[in-house]
């Protein structure tokens, strides 16, 4: 049998080259891409942050989340099915497992005001600013 190595014609882009860079480097991310932690939006507004973790097929009632000493943590533990002994599984794909996510809160965030709601598979957090540290745009007149 013979091995034959194709070598690439068109050179590969900037953002190709850094992608590649990232994925022999994987101490870099926090997050193991094949690991079951479910992936984060994070988005900074004037008044707040908003936080959505993607978590599909449960219940608001199957999270635990908690803020303790600025860290803001979310976990979900799997429970334990029971199975029919009538009912055979063909194929079962869905997977759902535990997992346990942190996130540190900064000094600008009022902890004692968080917001969460799960609807459509995501679960929305409102981070609301404290009033000191919201970003204010003054108009400075020159004399």
């Amino acid at each position: 049998m013979t091995f034959v190595k194709l070598n690439n014609q068109f050179p590969k882009t900037f953002n190709g080259i850094f992608q590649d860079l990232l994925n022999e480097f994987p101490a870099i991310s926090n997050i193991d891409r094949n690991s079951n932690v479910p992936p984060v939006n994070i988005v900074e507004t004037t008044d707040a942050y908003h936080l959505e973790l993607s978590v599909p097929g449960r219940t608001k009632e199957d999270f635990n989340v908690n803020v303790e000493k600025g860290l803001l943590t979310i976990s979900f533990e799997k429970k334990e099915e029971t199975k029919k002994e009538d009912v055979k599984a063909v194929r079962k794909e869905f997977s759902y497992q535990s997992f346990k996510r942190s996130f540190s809160l900064d000094d600008k965030i009022e902890a004692d005001s968080i917001e969460a709601k799960y609807e459509n598979g995501l679960l929305k957090f409102l981070l609301p600013k404290k009033e000191q540290s919201k970003d204010t745009t003054k108009q400075i007149s020159i004399q």
